[in-house]
C-alpha cells in the first residue's frame, strides 16, 4: 500500500510540475493565438468599422457577403488561376532540379545554394528588383526583348500579362525551397533499392524513377503539395509591391483583398468574415495532409 501511495504522490508531483511548465507557454499561446482567433471570429459576426462608435451583431451576412461581392469573387478567381499556374509547374519542376543535382556530386552544393537564393532574400525587396527588371521603358526584360526585335511588353501594367508575370515571379519564389525538400527526400531513400531495381531490369533513369524514386518520395511530394498551396493562397507581398491588386484588378487576390476591406475600407467585418474563411481552408489543407500521412504509414 505504501509503495503505490508513493507511485500516486510521485505521479501527482510530475503533474504539478508539468503544469507548471507548460503554463508559461500555454498562457503565451492563448494571448498570441486563442484570443485574437476569438476576436477575429466574434468582428466576423458584426458590421463593425474602424471609427464607428458602435456595430451591431449581423450573424452570418459578412460570410453571404464573400460569395456575392463582385470585387471579392474576383479575387477568388484571381487566386485560383494563379494556384494553377504556379502550384504544379513549382512542383515538378523542383522534383526534376533535385533529381538533377542529386546527381552533381560536389556542384550539388552550389546549385542548391542558387536556387535557395531567393528564400533568403526579403520579399518585398526581390518584388522591388522584380520591378525595376520588368520596367516597360528600361528594364532588363525589355531591353532583352527589344535587343531580339521584339516589342516592348507592358508585362505589370497590361490585365493580360500581369497576373501570368505574378506567376512566374511566384514559381521563382518557391522553387528553391520546393528544391531543397525533395533534396532531402532523395538522401532518404535505401539505395539498396535501386540495386534491387537493375536486377529486376530496372536500370535505366525512367524505370528508376518509376519504381523507386517516385514512390519512396510519396510522403515528401504529398508535404510539398500541401506547403505549396498554401503559399500559393497566401499570395500577399509582391501583388502589394508590385501591380496593388491591379490593373484593373486583373491581380486583386485574396489576401490583398483582405488587406483592402480592413486597411482601404475599414470594414472589419468582412475582413475578419474572409480571415475565418481563409485559416479554415489552410486547417482544411493540413487536416488532409494530417490524414493522408496516417495513411500512407499504416500502409
Amino acid at each position: 500500500m505504501r509503495t503505490g501511495r508513493r507511485v500516486n504522490a510521485t505521479e501527482r508531483q510530475r503533474r504539478r510540475v508539468g503544469t507548471a511548465l507548460a503554463l508559461p507557454a500555454g498562457t503565451l499561446l492563448a494571448v498570441l493565438l486563442l484570443l485574437p482567433s476569438i476576436g477575429v471570429l466574434s468582428f466576423s459576426l458584426t458590421d463593425y468599422q474602424f471609427g464607428m462608435p458602435g456595430f451591431d451583431w449581423v450573424g452570418l451576412a459578412n460570410y453571404a457577403k464573400l460569395f456575392t461581392d463582385p470585387d471579392i469573387r474576383r479575387s477568388l478567381f484571381n487566386t485560383l488561376l494563379y494556384v494553377v499556374m504556379v502550384a504544379p509547374l513549382s512542383i515538378f519542376a523542383a522534383l526534376a532540379l533535385a533529381i538533377l543535382i542529386e546527381g552533381e556530386g560536389r556542384l550539388g552544393s552550389v546549385f542548391q545554394t542558387i536556387y535557395f537564393l531567393p528564400i533568403t532574400a526579403t520579399l518585398v525587396a526581390m518584388a522591388t528588383a522584380w520591378e525595376v527588371a520588368l520596367h516597360p521603358t528600361f528594364g532588363m526584360v525589355n531591353a532583352a526583348l527589344s535587343a531580339f526585335g521584339f516589342a516592348k511588353v507592358r508585362f505589370l501594367s497590361d490585365p493580360d500579362t500581369a497576373l501570368a508575370t505574378l506567376a512566374v515571379i511566384g514559381v521563382w519564389k518557391i522553387l528553391g525551397y520546393n528544391t531543397l525538400l525533395f533534396l532531402a527526400g532523395l538522401a532518404t531513400i535505401d539505395r539498396d533499392l535501386y540495386e534491387a531495381a537493375a536486377i529486376d531490369g530496372a536500370d535505366g533513369g525512367w524505370g528508376r524513377f518509376t519504381l523507386v524514386t517516385w514512390p519512396q518520395l510519396a510522403p515528401v511530394t504529398l508535404f510539398v503539395t500541401v506547403i505549396t498551396l498554401i503559399r500559393c493562397f497566401s499570395e500577399f507581398e509582391t501583388v502589394a509591391v508590385l501591380t496593388n491588386g491591379g490593373p484593373s484588378g486583373a491581380t486583386d487576390m485574396i489576401l490583398f483583398t483582405l488587406y483592402q476591406q480592413a486597411f482601404r475600407y475599414f470594414d472589419i467585418g468582412v475582413a475578419s468574415a474572409l480571415a475565418v474563411a481563409f485559416l479554415l481552408f489552410v486547417a482544411l489543407l493540413s487536416i488532409v495532409q494530417v490524414s493522408l500521412f496516417e495513411r500512407g504509414g499504416a500502409a
